[in-house]
């Protein structure tokens, strides 16, 4: 399926984007209802203090990506389609800008890219074969992506309905890092 895909960046304050847009107690009880909560790596709970990881970090740089279907009324079913290929698009250089500048990327969980559909070892009590790559979303440690759309983006969170996908679709994803405020001002997203 055809589509157009745009990215809008934001670098904030990390003490900023946790005081204003997490709601973990909200989201982590929005998180217990899902069938993927505690059988997927890149879902809570998580073993480790997830504010304590968040206060190692001064700065947030996020990537909203606004995907817009080439067909208007699509149905539903085509959202992964067009959700895939950016996420791995944005996904990848958020794990490169992680091992090139440190810091911690949040990516888009869903369903894991890197197992090739096979269950998550996590279900079996194993660890995961690819900590390397796995990174949890915004939402997974109590981020309110809508509000974070809004307020940084301008740009609403649309849902389908009818068995039909939104006008667009958004995925927001970030790496939580230490570099100077405007660090990434010059840096592509697109890599086309």
């Amino acid at each position: 399926m055809e589509y157009t895909a745009s990215d809008f960046t934001a670098d904030i304050a990390a003490a900023d984007y946790v005081c204003r847009f997490r709601d973990a107690e909200r989201f982590m009880a929005l998180c217990r209802e899902c069938p993927s909560y505690g059988r997927s790596w890149g879902c809570p709970p998580f073993g480790f203090d997830t504010s304590a990881l968040l206060s190692q970090y001064d700065r947030v740089y996020l990537v909203a990506t606004k995907i817009t279907p080439g067909e208007s009324g699509a149905a539903i079913d085509a959202a992964q389609e067009l959700i895939r290929p950016e996420r791995v698009r944005v996904e990848q250089m958020l794990l490169d800008m992680e091992c090139r500048y440190g810091g911690r990327a949040f990516s888009y969980v869903g369903e894991c890219l890197y197992c090739g559909g096979a269950p998550c070892e996590r279900i079996c009590g194993r660890r995961c074969l690819h900590p390397d790559k796995v990174r949890p979303s915004l939402e997974a440690f109590g981020f309110d992506i809508s509000k974070t759309l809004l307020e940084l983006f301008g740009i609403r969170l649309l849902w389908g309905h009818d068995g039909r996908l939104p006008e667009y679709l958004v995925l927001v994803m970030a790496l939580f890092h230490n570099c100077p405020p405007g660090a990434f001002s010059g840096l592509r997203v697109s890599t086309d």
